[in-house]
């Protein structure tokens, strides 16, 4: 089969190879699965230059997130289990974890609905207990794990602010519904924020950035507010200032999805049944902007690397190469 290899770390565009392997034997408990669609991650990036929690060992193949098929023909969602990852013709992953993909969407939707709608689910619901009627504040709202926040935010009954950076994906962010959208590249977003909130601020605050997102996060949340610490997409991890939440009365919340899939993975369950149930009426549809073939995997990987991305990319084995929709 066809997989994409790192054997040495480093940019993506520069270490993924596509070769020839042999496909990979499942191990116990373990499942083979056709690769549908693999949805690309900005870990995908972070893994290929070494900088991520998991370091799986050389070679080994990224892609953490896909929609795949059972040898008994069932489409499922899975992360891979690594190193041999998604960006290939077939992947491996432990049984007890698949879980089916919603009729409601495509493969390469599918694909998308698992990490980063299951990392907004957990840290909207079950970290920030948003309600209907407070304010959502998003960083990146149009990127792949932005753009599952305001959904679901939307879908809570939210009053959505988006922060994007650049014209196009202020277009995107309001497409995908926020009722405000900032651009941090042409306006001061702690004054946005403040004037689109009667000088309140937001009740909840979504942070996949870190870095100057996380300091304009501490200057409007409001009280007893809280911001969710995501992830650190501007590779900058911020040192909060602890008397500063004390003032404040705000909390700062952690969120690592992963965890829950060995503390309780139960509640993985009932997460993905509450978010096939939001598929199936139309309140969340993951926005995939880009379709390519294997062959474009890597460059692919870059380009979210690189912040250049709107909503999700996703690899898509049986597209003929050359060809992206």
């Amino acid at each position: 089969m066809q997989a994409w290899q790192v054997h040495e770390l480093g940019e993506p565009s520069e270490v993924m190879q596509l070769q020839e392997v042999e496909r990979p034997q499942p191990g116990e408990g373990q499942v083979l699965l056709k690769v549908r669609a693999a949805n690309i991650n900005f870990p995908d990036a972070l893994m290929c230059r070494g900088h991520y929690q998991v370091r799986p060992p050389l070679p080994f193949t990224p892609g953490v997130e896909i929609c795949g098929e059972t040898e008994d023909g069932r489409r499922v969602l899975a992360n891979p289990a690594l190193p041999y990852g998604g960006f290939a013709e077939y992947a491996v992953a432990d049984a007890a974890a698949l879980l089916p993909a919603p009729d409601a969407l495509d493969d390469a939707e599918a694909a998308a609905l698992h990490i980063g709608y299951q990392t907004g689910w957990f840290g909207l619901h079950r970290r920030a207990g948003l309600e209907a009627g407070e304010t959502l504040l998003v960083h990146a709202a149009a990127g792949g794990v932005g753009s599952a926040a305001v959904q679901l935010g939307k879908a809570a009954g939210a009053n959505v602010i988006g922060v994007v950076g650049g014209a196009d994906k202020a277009v995107v962010a309001r497409e995908l519904g926020c009722d405000v959208v900032i651009d941090r590249r042409t306006q001061d977003v702690v004054a946005a924020v403040k004037e689109a909130t009667g000088g309140r601020g937001a009740d909840v605050i979504y942070d996949p950035v870190g870095g100057a997102a996380y300091a304009q996060s501490a200057k409007v949340v409001a009280f007893e507010g809280r911001i969710v610490v995501v992830g650190f997409a501007s590779g900058t991890i911020p040192s909060p200032a602890l008397n500063h939440a004390l003032v404040k009365n705000y909390s700062i919340l952690g969120l690592h999805w992963g965890l829950y899939n060995t503390k309780n993975p139960k509640l993985v369950q009932h997460c993905h049944e509450q978010l096939t149930e939001l598929a199936a009426r139309g309140a969340i549809k993951p926005l995939v902007s880009e379709r390519v073939p294997l062959d474009g995997a890597a460059a692919a990987v870059q380009r979210v690397a690189d912040g250049v991305t709107t909503g999700r990319v996703a690899v898509v084995p049986s597209l003929e190469n050359g060809a992206a929709a």
